[in-house]
């Protein structure tokens, strides 16, 4: 490299314009100063492969302690970004961003492939005991998914809780005897039958012979 092209490179690094156009904010974003004694939240980084609005509505429920503004927000933003994330954020165009609900439109564009496919409460109906499966399994299993439904409808969760019993299951017909039970005593009654449930399993277990190898005769 020639003493010339030397020169010209480092005026160029020296000029603050060259600064700003490797940045994706506008200069009123870069220039905003952050709030005095300002420490940045620990959040959990996003790299590009799990749902961007979950990490979103983390983000925004973090900073809402700091009463952010929006310059503040966009670099705060780009500093959860790792790895792919962050290299998708510095392809962007230079002062393209300048405020924060740009950045975080055209962050949810860009990996909306990545969005978690919302379950609606009639999901539960597809919940079944099964044959091998304890009470105690089920109703955990059953918990969990209501768990991932947004506002799921206790009334509609008890009646696909009890349709997902066999018929013939002592805590169905428990149920069905008293249909008015909200969802929290549904699970009460479950909890005192998924009792007697382990306790039948376990003497089951207990009352079979154990198995010795057969001795054979030398």
């Amino acid at each position: 490299m020639t003493d010339s092209k030397v020169s010209n490179l480092m005026e160029a690094r020296r000029r603050p314009c060259a600064r700003k156009l490797i940045s994706p904010f506008t200069e009123e974003v870069e220039r905003a100063p952050p709030p005095k004694r300002f420490t940045t939240p620990s959040i959990t980084p996003f790299k590009g492969d799990s749902d961007p609005e979950s990490h979103l509505r983390h983000f925004k429920s973090t900073m809402i302690l700091y009463k952010a503004d929006g310059a503040l927000m966009c670099k705060v933003f780009a500093m959860t970004l790792r790895g792919a994330a962050q290299d998708w954020f510095h392809t962007l165009p230079s002062g393209s961003i300048g405020n924060f609900k740009e950045f975080a439109l055209i962050f949810t564009k860009e990996y909306t492939s990545y969005k978690t496919v919302r379950k609606h409460a009639d999901h539960l109906f597809n919940l079944h005991k099964k044959p091998d499966e304890s009470l105690r399994d089920y109703l955990r299993r059953f918990k969990a998914e209501k768990a991932n439904i947004i506002g799921c409808n206790d009334q509609v969760a008890s009646s696909a809780f009890k349709k997902g019993l066999p018929t013939e299951h002592e805590l169905y017909r428990e149920l069905a005897i008293t249909p008015s039970q909200t969802l929290a005593e549904v699970f009460a009654t479950a909890e005192r039958y998924a009792l007697w449930d382990d306790d039948r399993i376990a003497a089951k277990k207990a009352s079979k012979p154990a198995d010795h190898p057969t001795r054979q005769a030398s």
